[in-house]
C-alpha cells in the first residue's frame, strides 16, 4: 500500500510496509529518524514531543493509533477522543510521516503474542490496571520495530510508562535509544492530556490544583517530613479539591519505582499519582 499523500499535508502510512518503505528511502539518504508514539487527539503535549524528535533526528514520525489491548472492558476505548483530520493539521510543517494503522493491521487474525513485564508495571498504574502495560509493551514493540527509528520519544507525565518502555527496550536489546520529554502544562499547571476534554467546568478549575499539591507535598518529604505522613496529608487535601477517588498518592524510587523508604537521600525519588473527578481519572508525577 502506497503513503496517502492526499488527505493531508503530511503523508500518511496505513501499512506496516508503507512505513518501512518511506523509512527505507530515508535510510539510503542517510537520514536518522525519530518515533512519537500517539493515540491522537493531539495537544500542545505531543506537539513539544515532536519538537523534540525535530531536534535529536531528521526526519520524525507520528504514530496515531488509539490501542485497543491497553484498555481494560471497562475503560473508556469506544469514547476515546479520535481526531485523524485536526491532529494532520496540527502536525503540518513539524511531522514528516503519520502512521495510521488499524486494528486489522496492527493486530491480524491469529495475532497471540504479548509482551509481558514483571517489576516495574506491578505497583501503582499495575495494581488498578493489571493489564495496561502488556498492551502498551506490545504496540510500542510493534511500532519501533516497524519504524525501527534511531530514538522513540515518550512524555513524562506517563512516569511509569515510560520507565516500562526503557525497561522493554533494554531486555529485548531493541536498538533504539527511548527520550522522555517534560510534562507540558496548562496556566494554572494541570498535566495536558487528551482526556482534559471530559472535565467540567467546576471539574476542571479543581483538576488545575492537583499539580500544587504534588508539589507541596513533595516539598514537605525534602525538607524532612516522613513519606507516609506527607502523602496521607496531599491524598486528603486532593480529595477536599472535590476528587472522588484516589488510586494512588505515593512517592516511589524514580526507576524502579519500589517503594521509597523515610531514611534515604530523596535525589532519586518521585512522587505519583492518579485521581478521578467526575468520570476522569488523571494522573501526574512530579520529582521530590
Amino acid at each position: 500500500m502506497p503513503l496517502d499523500t492526499k488527505s493531508y499535508a503530511v503523508p500518511v502510512a496505513r501499512s506496516a510496509a508503507a512505513l518501512r518503505d518511506a523509512v527505507a528511502e530515508w535510510r539510503r539518504e542517510g537520514r536518522t529518524v525519530a518515533l512519537v508514539p500517539t493515540m491522537g487527539a493531539l495537544h500542545d503535549g505531543h506537539l513539544s514531543l515532536v519538537d523534540l524528535g525535530r531536534e535529536k533526528a531528521d526526519r520524525v514520525i507520528v504514530s496515531i493509533f488509539v490501542n485497543p489491548t491497553q484498555f481494560a472492558p471497562h475503560e473508556d476505548f469506544s469514547a476515546y477522543p479520535r481526531t485523524e483530520a485536526a491532529d494532520a493539521a496540527r502536525l503540518e510543517g513539524k511531522a514528516h510521516l503519520i502512521f495510521a494503522p488499524d486494528a486489522a493491521d496492527m493486530y491480524p487474525q491469529g495475532f497471540s503474542t504479548t509482551i509481558s513485564l514483571t517489576g516495574v508495571t506491578e505497583p501503582l498504574e499495575g495494581t488498578f490496571r493489571p493489564t495496561h502495560f502488556a498492551g502498551v509493551a506490545t504496540v510500542v514493540a510493534k511500532l519501533i520495530l516497524r519504524a525501527m527509528p534511531d530514538v522513540a520519544i515518550f512524555g513524562e507525565k506517563d512516569w511509569q510508562q515510560l520507565m516500562v518502555i526503557r525497561r522493554m527496550v533494554a531486555d529485548l536489546d531493541i536498538p533504539v535509544e527511548i527520550l522522555g520529554g517534560a510534562i507540558m502544562r496548562e496556566a494554572d499547571g494541570l498535566a495536558m492530556s487528551s482526556r482534559n476534554v471530559y472535565l467540567s467546568p467546576d471539574e476542571r478549575k479543581a483538576a488545575g490544583q492537583l499539580n500544587v499539591i504534588l508539589r507541596e507535598t513533595a516539598a514537605h518529604v525534602a525538607k524532612g517530613a516522613r513519606i507516609s505522613d506527607a502523602t496521607a496529608e496531599g491524598a486528603r487535601r486532593v480529595l477536599a479539591l472535590g476528587f472522588d477517588k484516589i488510586d494512588y498518592l505515593e512517592i516511589r524510587d524514580s526507576g524502579s519505582l519500589v517503594a521509597y523508604p523515610d531514611d534515604r537521600p530523596t535525589s532519586s525519588a518521585r512522587i505519583l499519582v492518579a485521581a478521578k473527578i467526575g468520570k476522569t481519572r488523571l494522573i501526574d508525577n512530579m520529582p521530590v
